[in-house]
């Protein structure tokens, strides 16, 4: 049996050369939007991670739209030139077939937050707080601000922010691009009954909820050449009552694949804290197979999936087409190479490094016990 996991995938008209994502993991430590050299060495290291898709943390369509302070976004020429300088780099050291895709998001009621080695909490005043906006005037949850509810003219306005955002980051380099749906944020916002109570044409029934959302899909799609594969990572279940089920992320799936979006990340969570998520090794693939089942559009999972044969059952087993790693990847920047060996895969790596191998330095046996 061939290893899948090393296999490569066709998403959309861009080929990745093996199953492996790194996940859009937050940073935190931009400079008013701006990416700075925590990035460019961040960036870098997942090059030669042996991932054959790296993807950039959340970044914010609109200034408000950024989660906190410390969080990257898109929207203006310094923005886009720092980017741009920042991949350079990273795709001069990427290994070979290696590809970058930036998840595009706006925060709503969930922006203006402290970073999370700060408490994570709302910023407060003193804390150069701004005012936040949302599907609906319900706040995250106590103690947090209750956000503007978005007007016509003011979805209008983030609409074309993601279009603008998509049109910069073709401009800087991405090959993928992601438009973050799920974990709480605005666009989640407007998906779930739990958050979004308008009864207008942007709510009040399940149609009406997911029409911001395909908007900013089409809008997004419409922006950027056929060459680019577009996808959304979205909520497979809400883990909440009342909240938004695997059957609705089905059908909402299906309407994102008629929008020409190339592949869904499936993730879950996030839009209520109180919500009792059953987390523990690849808890969310379950949604993923059944998206992928249903739907036939590319599928990547996510959720604890840490080891590579766990990984490698996932994709034997036809629940996903693409694994997404996020922590193990920080705890362990050579989670590809290792992976590789373990799976019996000879995965090129820089000519630099490459005394590391397990054949060339007898050590690597002994350092993956002491591991």
């Amino acid at each position: 049996m061939s290893v899948k996991l090393f296999s490569s995938l066709e998403i959309g008209s861009v080929s990745v050369p093996n199953r492996i994502a790194i996940a859009p993991m937050c940073q935190y430590s931009a400079s008013d939007g701006t990416v700075n050299e925590w990035h460019l060495q961040h960036w870098m290291n997942m090059a030669m991670s042996g991932s054959g898709l790296v993807m950039i943390e959340a970044t914010g369509v609109e200034r408000i739209g950024r989660i906190t302070h410390g969080c990257v976004g898109l929207y203006n020429d310094l923005n886009e030139r720092e980017m741009k300088r920042v991949l350079d780099s990273a795709k001069a050291v990427a290994l070979s077939g290696t590809k970058f895709g930036i998840q595009l998001g706006h925060a709503g009621r969930k922006a203006s937050s402290m970073v999370p080695w700060l408490g994570g909490m709302a910023c407060k005043k003193e804390d150069d707080a701004w005012q936040t906006v949302s599907s609906s005037a319900i706040p995250f949850t106590q103690g947090w601000p209750v956000p503007e509810v978005l007007d016509d003219k003011g979805i209008e306005r983030i609409i074309q922010a993601f279009a603008d955002a998509a049109v910069r980051a073709v401009r800087v380099g991405f090959e993928v691009l992601e438009i973050h749906m799920t974990h709480g944020y605005l666009v989640h916002q407007f998906l779930s009954p739990l958050s979004n109570t308008r009864t207008d044409h942007w709510g009040g029934t399940p149609e009406k909820r997911q029409r911001f959302g395909l908007e900013v899909a089409r809008a997004v799609r419409a922006a950027v050449p056929k060459s680019i594969a577009v996808g959304g990572r979205i909520a497979g279940f809400d883990w909440v009552e009342g909240g938004i089920t695997l059957d609705d992320a089905v059908d909402f799936t299906k309407k994102l694949k008629a929008a020409e979006m190339d592949y869904v990340c499936v993730s879950s969570g996030g839009i209520d804290p109180t919500a009792k998520i059953a987390v523990g090794p690849s808890y969310q693939v379950p949604f993923a197979r059944e998206i992928k089942k249903q739907t036939g559009i590319v599928t990547r999972a996510v959720g604890m999936i840490v080891t590579p044969v766990q990984a490698e059952e996932i994709l034997q087993a036809g629940d996903a087409d693409q694994i997404a790693l996020g922590r193990c990847i920080l705890d362990n920047p050579r989670w590809g190479w290792h992976a590789a060996d373990i799976l019996g895969v000879d995965l090129p790596r820089p000519p630099q490094y490459d005394r590391a191998r397990a054949k060339l330095w007898p050590g690597s046996k002994l350092a993956r016990e002491i591991a």
